[in-house]
């Protein structure tokens, strides 16, 4: 007779819609560990702007990946995906509940389905990668890209940065492109696990109003002086200016006012613009690419 599968517990959503108060809820009803699943959450680094759990939540239940890379770091789903089934396996050994919670979806694709087997590729690629893209400019580096691998390059936004360096030092190392090795069979989710996924997705319009209120509850709690504080860190050279962390909602904006280039209330209306715009594009990648997974609330549009 087989062993019975481990249940892991995924709630996923968009920002601002709840999730991690509902993961908080499960892991307190039983005996849960929360595993974060938000790229963003991962680093040590703007906890106000990328919504961390506060000291008091982390106080209630254990929490796992959350200010655990320098601003410097770069992490991939593969990488996510290997640290997030440790601390599954760790949770599971512990007798304990897993509960995944986060918004990063190509993160939980990875971890549900599995993911395709592009070979480890060295640092130094990546460092040479980013200096070329430095000495030509981003338009030249994504020519080049489309000379070398134009079906992967055709798949790209021209201006995404860490997506053209990625696709750059995959061909650069490997000699094949990211879309052959997207095309080969994934490597298997853990047949050991059973996940039982949670979307969490509640009407647009509240939606909306969480993301404006929440952004303003940042800046009452400090995140202005949050972000002065990184900015001084680029300007200094400790942490690179287009560090994945640097997409921090509002960051920009904040960055902006700080530079004197807006105003504060133009600023906190383009962070809360860029929120609910982010929260949108979520809900759309959702209900697209994890259709068939259970839902929390229905979607009004």
């Amino acid at each position: 007779m087989a062993a019975p599968l481990s249940k892991v517990h995924v709630i996923a959503g968009p920002t601002a819609s709840g999730k991690s108060a509902l993961a908080l809820e499960l892991a307190q009803k039983k005996n849960g560990v929360i595993i974060n699943a938000d790229s963003l959450q991962l680093y040590d680094a703007l906890p106000l702007l990328t919504a961390q759990p506060s000291s008091d939540d982390k106080a209630l239940v254990p929490h796992r990946l959350y200010s655990l890379l320098t601003p410097d770091q770069v992490c991939t789903a593969m990488l996510w995906r290997e640290m997030a089934l440790t601390e599954i396996r760790a949770a599971i050994t512990a007798k304990t509940t897993p509960i995944i919670v986060g918004g990063t979806g190509f993160y939980l694709k990875a971890l549900l389905e599995g993911l395709s087997p592009i070979p480890e590729i060295p640092e130094e690629m990546r460092i040479l990668s980013e200096d070329l893209l430095d000495a030509v400019g981003i338009e030249a580096f994504y020519k080049s890209l489309q000379e070398q691998d134009p079906e992967t390059a055709a798949k790209l936004d021209p201006h995404n940065r860490q997506r053209l360096v990625r696709a750059w030092e995959v061909f650069a190392h490997t000699g094949k492109g990211l879309s052959y090795w997207h095309s080969l069979p994934k490597a298997a989710p853990d047949p050991d696990l059973e996940f039982e996924v949670t979307i969490v997705s509640p009407l647009r319009a509240d939606l909306y109003e969480r993301c404006d209120a929440r952004f303003l509850k940042m800046i009452e709690m400090g995140a202005l002086e949050e972000a002065k504080d990184f900015d001084q860190k680029i300007l200094n050279g400790d942490v690179p200016f287009d560090a994945a962390v640097t997409h921090a909602l509002g960051f920009r904006p904040l960055q902006q006012h700080l530079h004197g280039e807006i105003d504060l209330d133009t600023a906190i209306m383009l962070g809360q613009n860029e929120t609910r715009h982010y929260a949108k594009r979520q809900v759309t990648w959702f209900r697209h690419q994890m259709r068939d997974y259970g839902v929390e609330a229905p979607l009004a549009d």
